[in-house]
């Protein structure tokens, strides 16, 4: 299992240099790397033990294996409230009596671990198209300033490059900002579409899953329907038909068990509450952003809160002279730079704004 999931441990490698929030690689980098491992899970529970077993008589069971795992399986539905071993052997299995468009079918079960993987991609994407958009301007302007451990000539050189760039660049980096945040808003579509997906994909069961997962125990014995085992059913049936001897087209009734549901089952429900909570967050993240654009007020105040060794005064002064974009190269750049040496850089920006401003009046 180790060797089997190892080769996913390089998509959580430390950064040193952070050019988004930890929100961001939540969703890029965490989602991925679970939607690949349930992906590569599956695809190895798939592959080592049998997903699907039959049980027919007269007929080779390799073949209906084969069979009703390509084509599809079904169960009843209103057998899942009758009393099992007295009314139905099995949760969803009972004679349908020909009422055949009562039958609930499922063949998501083939698609699962594409599906996922196919998640994982779209989870990612945001990150390439961010790593494409940023440019490496962070670790540029950083150079190995994260480390405050360095000789006073060489902080001198590199304070100087940086403030000779932040101030012959400035209110040059409004295009910077909006596409990182237009990659975060990014995320929140995926995470609402791959539900609407997923919804669709499960026959309209994926959206209500966790709720009634939740709610299973609090109702009452006699109204309970495990709702994992509704969506995920371990047993269920399927049709086989063949020739006979004599031309006669016989039916064959298989009851067929589906152990890889019992691995789909947990996977899902972890999927919906990571989901659930990964939408709320990144809502929130979105009104958050809002805020910065529409109240410049809050600015200062959250540079204050970035670096406390910085005045208020001095973030105030910096804040209402740049434009948001560079606003967010200041703030970036305290989250990877030593704060001694953050400091000093905002102080001496703060000052050439300053003088700048009285020169040119």
């Amino acid at each position: 299992m180790y060797k089997l999931l190892g080769g996913l441990a390089g998509f959580l490698k430390y950064q040193q240099v952070k050019t988004d929030c930890a929100l961001f690689r939540l969703h890029n980098q965490f989602t991925s790397v679970l939607l690949f491992g349930c992906s590569l899970i599956i695809t190895a529970s798939q592959y080592v033990g049998q997903p699907i077993q039959c049980l027919v008589d007269g007929l080779p069971k390799h073949v209906v294996n084969t069979y009703c795992w390509i084509q599809s399986t079904f169960t009843m539905p209103e057998a899942f409230r009758r009393e099992i071993g007295k009314e139905v052997a099995h949760p969803g299995i009972a004679n349908d009596f020909g009422a055949v468009e009562e039958r609930k079918y499922y063949t998501y079960y083939q698609w699962v671990c594409f599906v996922l993987f196919f998640q994982g991609i779209a989870c990612y994407l945001p990150h390439i198209i961010w790593k494409m958009g940023e440019g490496q301007l962070m670790r540029t302007l950083v150079m190995g300033m994260n480390l405050g451990i360095c000789y006073p000539e060489e902080k001198h050189a590199k304070k100087k490059i940086v403030l000779e760039y932040l101030m012959s660049h400035i209110k040059r980096h409004n295009l910077y900002v909006i596409r990182y945040w237009i990659c975060e808003a990014l995320c929140l579509v995926n995470i609402i579409v791959q539900m609407y997906l997923m919804n669709k994909f499960f026959g309209g069961e994926f959206l209500s899953y966790g709720w009634k997962v939740m709610d299973f125990s609090d109702s009452p014995q006699e109204n309970r329907v495990d709702p994992m085992v509704y969506v995920f059913p371990r047993v269920t049936k399927c049709l086989f038909h063949k020739y006979g001897a004599t031309g006669t087209i016989q039916t064959h009734d298989s009851m067929c068990i589906l152990p890889l549901n019992i691995v789909n089952e947990k996977t899902y429900i972890f999927i919906w509450f990571w989901y659930v909570i990964l939408a709320t967050a990144l809502s929130l993240l979105i009104i958050y952003r809002v805020l910065i654009i529409t109240i410049p007020k809050l600015r200062p105040r959250i540079m204050h809160a970035k670096n406390k060794g910085i005045p208020v005064e001095i973030c105030q002064a910096v804040s209402r002279k740049v434009d948001l974009g560079d606003w967010w190269i200041l703030l970036m750049l305290g989250t990877n730079m030593d704060p001694l040496i953050y400091r000093e850089i905002i102080s001496e920006l703060a000052k050439k704004i300053d003088t700048d401003a009285s020169n040119n009046q």
